[in-house]
């Protein structure tokens, strides 16, 4: 496993990361006890960062990532969760406000079983972008809220997240210097999309580090394909079917080449990923130990084809 630095935050975190979102049930059923197995299994293959959200199950995630973290050191691990994203009895909610960013961010550590937060999330600031107040209130109101629980020493690190590059782009460029630390962004550095390498620089000049996620592209480069609420156009999921296919024909999976790919950047510093099936993570673990194939890589981008520089998720 490589480590890589994640901006001026001193963290040195695993250049694979595990995302918890699987914990919550979020994308099929799960079970506990194999859910708290997948995260021993990631601590053990070397991934060093966890990754999780109150949103994710409506707080199903938190609950179970903390009954598995009982059982392993706190100095194996570095922990990110988010605020701003939250649900109840299968309704989805968002609030931005500094009380409820607060709030947020100690009812999580009781979830978690913890009491220090590594790195605190403004979770997908584009449903605040889209409310009263807009992006301006994450400046103003939210990543204040977060940074004094910095100077309190409840969090060590502060970052924001969303899908949208120009988003977290904005933020910074209107935030007090120091304040963004880190950016995690989705579906923008995968087989199929590499819009973030264009922000790469902008980042790194604000001092900001970088989080990958979605590898897979939530299911694009897979050769079990997308879910039904996928937003690519049906040109591009053609398009990744037909690379998924001539991924088989070669023997080698396209799920293993996307993550290969994916964690392959060294100017990113972890790409997440996501399971609750502790074998899918030790086989995810063991791909990204072994050497890429850049000549499959190039025949995969060329039958994909300039679809890979659209930002199909904003269609």
């Amino acid at each position: 496993m490589e480590y890589r630095e994640l901006g001026k935050t001193g963290l040195k975190i695993s250049s694979l990361c595990f995302g918890a979102s699987s914990l919550g049930s979020v994308f099929h059923e799960t079970r506990e006890a194999e859910s708290i197995q997948a995260v021993e299994a990631a601590v053990e293959g070397g991934i060093n960062f966890i990754d999780v959200s109150p949103y994710y199950g409506h707080y199903k995630a938190e609950t179970v990532l903390g009954k598995a973290l009982k059982y392993i050191p706190r100095d194996k691990y570095y922990l990110s969760t988010k605020v701003g994203r939250y649900g109840k009895d299968g309704v989805n909610t968002w609030d931005y406000s500094a009380r409820r960013a607060t709030e947020s961010v100690y009812e999580s550590m009781e979830r978690l079983g913890i009491d220090h937060i590594d790195l605190i999330n403004v979770h997908d600031i584009e449903f605040q972008a889209a409310m009263e107040g807009g992006l301006q209130k994450v400046v103003d109101e939210t990543l204040p809220a977060l940074v004094e629980l910095k100077k309190k020493g409840v969090v060590g690190h502060v970052g924001i997240t969303d899908l949208q590059l120009e988003n977290l782009k904005w933020v910074v460029e209107h935030s007090e210097k120091g304040t963004v630390e880190s950016i995690l962004n989705f579906c923008h550095y995968c087989l199929n999309d590499d819009a973030l390498v264009d922000y790469m620089d902008f980042f790194e000049a604000h001092g900001v580090g970088i989080i990958n996620a979605s590898p897979l592209g939530m299911g694009l480069l897979t050769m079990r394909g997308v879910p039904d609420w996928h937003p690519a156009p049906k040109a591009l999921v053609e398009a990744c079917h037909r690379a998924a296919l001539h991924c088989a024909e070669k023997d080698y999976p396209i799920e293993k080449l996307a993550m290969q790919f994916s964690v392959n950047h060294p100017r990113i510093a972890g790409t997440l990923f996501s399971s609750a099936n502790p074998d899918n993570v030790r086989r995810n673990i063991q791909w990204v130990d072994e050497p890429m194939d850049a000549n499959l890589v190039k025949e995969v981008q060329d039958i994909i084809g300039h679809q890979q520089r659209v930002t199909w998720a904003n269609s």
